[in-house]
């Protein structure tokens, strides 16, 4: 049984990577040796257990507590563990928590390009992506749409960030990724046996249903900014450039939705309806 430490003042500074550090703060909590990220909710944080992170405290709800974030607790080591009433935990958060339940983790050292790439078939690359639940959605699609791994340029919001994994549903410790430099990542794909693919609104475009897209053995989906795309440059080093056809005069989509039809038209996995019928 998790030996609950009730709250007895929202100002402990025990909490303070709860409340008191923002998250480039607790990104930079061990500098230079790594970080802290806070995951919210069981299943988020049941699957970042599940992927080995290692985790230094949670946060709970006491009603919760006895309910599926106790079983959460359950699987945890000799970490302290906090808990207090809802009306104190809102007071401390400023916000309610998402099915009350926060825990702060180790960040994981990430491999580099090169090892999660190995035996990739279809990988997703995301340029300047600054939304955290955009990124998020385009992680949960990118697993749930048999993408391999995913890459991303600095320009891009850190996966681990609470908005982000709350909104991938935990995916973002389950689909590999890594971040890549800024200058030259395309050449340095298509060095690992990558073709590269584009997403842009551009007039010399092939069409994404075109059938020598999904011929490709490997091919690496390229995904640009919320407002201006990808840079000239990215777009001019790819091998194809898609559009996704629209209608009504509508010009683009979200990031996040325009990766999940990439990722379904052009994934290479086939066992998504067995596994999910």
């Amino acid at each position: 049984m998790v030996s609950l430490i009730e709250l007895q003042d929202c100002g402990d500074h025990r909490l303070d990577v709860f409340a008191g550090l923002n998250e480039t703060q607790l990104r930079r909590y061990y500098e230079p040796n790594g970080g802290l990220f806070i995951a919210e909710s069981p299943n988020v944080v049941l699957r970042a257990l599940a992927a080995g992170i290692e985790p230094v405290a949670a946060l709970v709800d006491r009603r919760e507590a006895e309910g599926e974030a106790g079983e959460v607790l359950e699987k945890l080591g000799d970490i302290p563990v906090f808990t207090g009433g809802s009306e104190d935990l809102r007071k401390l958060m400023n916000i309610p928590m998402t099915r009350g339940l926060l825990m702060c983790f180790r960040r994981p050292v990430l491999p580099d390009m090169q090892k999660i790439t190995e035996g990739c078939r279809r990988i997703a690359v995301l340029e300047n992506v600054m939304n955290p639940t955009n990124v998020g959605a385009i992680f949960r699609s990118a697993a749930a749409l048999g993408m391999d791994a995913v890459l991303l340029n600095k320009g891009c919001s850190d996966p681990y960030y609470r908005r982000a994994s709350r909104v991938a549903m935990g995916t973002t410790f389950q689909v590999p990724w890594t971040y890549v430099e800024n200058d030259h990542y395309i050449d340095r794909i298509k060095e690992l046996g990558f073709k590269t693919a584009a997403m842009a609104l551009r007039r010399d475009t092939v069409s994404i249903r075109d059938p020598k897209l999904k011929a490709e053995e490997r091919l690496a989906i390229v995904l640009g900014s919320e407002g201006d795309g990808l840079l000239d440059e990215t777009i001019g080093s790819c091998d194809y450039t898609i559009k996704i056809p629209m209608a009504h005069g509508v010009d683009s989509l979200n990031v996040a939705a325009c990766s999940a039809l990439a990722f379904w038209e052009l994934s290479s996995y086939k066992g998504m309806d067995d596994e999910n019928p």
